[in-house]
C-alpha cells in the first residue's frame, strides 16, 4: 500500500496527515510552529515540528517513522518554501517532494476543484487564487511591517492606535483602552507599549488580543466596529485583486476564507457581503482544512485520484 503525506506548517502549529492510495486518512499528528528556517534556531525548530507531527501521525497509523517511505509528500509552509526544501529533503524519505506556501494548500482543500480564491487571515493575511488554466495569483502576505492588512496583528495595532488617540484627546472614546490595559496587566498605556516591544509579547501573542476588539464590537463599541469593518474591507480587496488577475468580470468563482480572524461574525459577514458584490462570486467556508489540502496536492503530484 502506497502512502502519502500532507503537512500544514504554520505560525501557530504544524499538522501532518498520512493517507493511503485509496484516500483513507491513516493518521494525523500535531506539533509546534515552523514558519522560519533562515537561522540555525529556526531550522532546529522546523525540524522538531516536522518530525514531531510526523511521529504522532505515524503512531496513530501504526507505522514506523524510521522506515516509512512516502510515494509523495507536500508541505505548505507559512513564510514560503525557499529556505525549507533542502532541510525537508534531508529529514524525510519520499519519491516526490513538493514544498510550497500555506496559501496553496489552503486553496487545495477549500474548494471541490482546487480552483478559486482562498483568503487567509490569521496573525497575518494573504489571498491566493488558481483558475481552470492553472494560472495563479496572490495579493498581500507581505508581513507585519509592510502588509498583513486584515490579520489579527493589524487588528490589534489599530486598536492600540485608537486607544492612544483617545488617551491623548484626539480620538473618540472606546472601551478598547481599558480592555487592552487589563489584558496585558499594564497600569498605563506607556507600560503596555513597552511590553509590546519586548520578547515577552511576540507578534503571535499580541495577535491573540484581536478577540478583545471583536468582544468590544459585539458590545456596540463604535471604534471596535469601525476597525473590524475596515479590516474586512482590506481582506475583500485582497480577494478582489486576485479575482481581477485571473478571471473576467462576471465569471463564476468560489471564494473561501480561513483563519482565526474569521471567527469574528461581524468581520466574516461583512467580508462575505463585500466579496459577493462581484457578480458571479460565491463566498463561504472551506470544504476541507489546509492539511487535507496538502495531502490532496501530494496525491495530484503522484497522479493518484481519490474520491473525497
Amino acid at each position: 500500500m502506497r502512502l502519502f503525506l500532507g503537512v500544514d506548517g504554520g505560525q501557530s502549529g504544524t499538522t501532518a496527515m498520512i493517507g493511503d492510495e485509496t484516500g483513507r486518512i491513516a493518521g494525523t499528528g500535531e506539533a509546534g510552529p515552523c514558519n522560519h528556517a533562515g537561522a540555525a534556531e529556526g531550522r532546529a525548530k522546523l525540524e522538531r515540528a516536522v518530525t514531531g507531527s510526523l511521529e504522532a501521525a505515524c503512531a496513530q497509523a501504526g507505522l514506523d517513522p524510521s522506515t516509512i517511505v512516502f510515494e509523495a509528500a507536500c508541505f505548505g509552509m507559512s513564510g514560503g518554501p525557499e529556505d525549507k526544501e533542502a532541510l525537508l529533503a534531508r529529514i524525510l524519505r519520499t519519491k516526490h517532494l513538493i514544498v510550497t506556501n500555506d496559501a496553496v494548500i489552503a486553496l487545495a482543500g477549500a474548494t471541490a476543484t482546487g480552483q478559486g480564491i482562498i483568503t487567509i487571515a490569521g496573525t497575518g493575511s494573504i489571498a491566493f487564487g488558481r483558475n481552470a488554466a492553472g494560472s495563479t495569483a496572490r495579493a498581500g502576505g507581505w508581513g507585519y511591517v509592510f502588509g498583513d492588512e486584515g490579520g489579527a496583528f493589524d487588528i490589534v495595532r489599530q486598536a492600540v492606535r485608537a486607544s492612544l488617540r483617545m488617551e491623548e484627546g484626539w480620538g473618540p472614546p472606546t472601551s478598547l483602552r481599558q480592555a487592552l490595559l487589563d489584558a496585558t496587566g499594564s497600569p498605563t498605556s506607556n507600560e503596555m507599549l513597552h511590553r509590546f516591544y519586548s520578547t515577552e509579547w511576540p507578534r503571535s501573542r499580541v495577535a491573540t488580543l484581536a478577540r478583545l476588539v471583536d468582544a468590544a464590537a459585539l458590545e456596540a463599541d463604535g471604534v471596535a466596529v469601525e476597525i473590524l469593518a475596515g479590516e474586512a474591507q482590506h481582506l475583500a480587496m485582497l480577494a478582489g485583486a486576485v479575482r481581477g488577475q485571473l478571471w473576467k468580470p462576471g465569471e463564476p468563482i468560489d471564494v473561501a476564507y480561513i483563519g482565526g480572524v474569521f471567527e469574528s461574525r461581524i468581520l466574516r459577514e461583512r467580508f462575505r457581503m463585500l466579496t459577493e458584490l462581484d457578480e458571479g462570486t460565491r463566498c463561504g467556508p472551506p470544504r476541507r482544512g489546509p492539511a487535507e489540502g496538502a495531502l490532496l496536492e501530494a496525491y495530484r503530484a503522484a497522479a493518484v485520484s481519490v474520491a473525497w
